[in-house]
């Protein structure tokens, strides 16, 4: 049914996925199709439990398909952007099918985003691009990227994405400046920078606190880690 891959390929390797979702018949139809891949695919279901992909029977596999919304009406931007900070290979699996979603989850890192209307001719391409390191683009994403016009996201750099993280998790820029290695005016001249950006798309943020919330929604920290406040070094 999904064989797809020539003799002798790199695809040939045993790969190991795991997979993130809360929808039992999800998992399943995406355990048949990795059985009927030609080589197989071994799938690991963590079901809703998260926690697997870090230190349970996932945390070695190859490649994550990560269900976006594992709790209804709240996309975990934050949780994809740590596994891909963390050196993890993701799939977004999603039934978002916006635009806007699918491009946010390749900013964050994806190597790949599917809706759950897209099967196992793209399902099982996408895991093995991914497993070598690869982005794989299919229907939904492709059609997100030609129509991008990035309404209302602003493009951050690496250097002021983490600027405004250490920012966010530091007691004062001057312990910003420490931890980076750069003075507290550069601190000032980054996170400037955040502002007119976020002003720039209409999402203005005068204060450290309106800016946290833009962080949040947009995926660039966790409450988690806001949780993580450093007084000093």
């Amino acid at each position: 049914m999904a064989a797809d891959s020539a003799p002798g390929s790199a695809a040939d390797e045993l790969i190991t996925a795991v997979i993130v979702d809360d929808h039992a018949a999800i998992a399943a139809g995406v355990r048949a199709w990795c059985s009927e891949a030609a080589p197989p695919i071994d799938l690991i279901d963590a079901g809703d439990r998260l926690a697997d992909v870090w230190t349970g029977p996932g945390a070695a596999a190859d490649v994550v398909i990560f269900d976006l919304e594992l709790v209804p009406r709240r996309p975990d931007f934050g949780e994809l952007r740590r596994l891909v900070d963390n050196g993890r290979r993701v799939i977004v699996y999603s039934q978002h099918t916006d635009d806007a979603t699918a491009i946010k989850c390749v900013d964050l890192g994806a190597l790949a985003y599917l809706t759950k209307r897209e099967g196992p001719e793209h399902l099982v391409p996408a895991i093995r691009a991914a497993a070598r390191g690869e982005p794989y683009t299919g229907p939904s994403l492709s059609g997100a990227l030609v129509a991008d016009d990035a309404p209302g996201r602003p493009r951050l750099s690496q250097r002021e994405t983490e600027v405004l993280r250490a920012w966010f998790v530091s007691s004062s820029k001057e312990l910003v400046a420490v931890k980076l290695n750069i003075t507290v005016k550069t601190v000032d001249t980054y996170i400037a920078r955040v502002r007119v950006k976020y002003a720039n798309v209409g999402r203005a943020a005068r204060t450290k606190s309106e800016l946290v919330g833009r962080a949040l929604d947009d995926g660039l920290i966790t409450l988690a880690e806001l949780n993580q406040t450093v007084t000093s070094l």
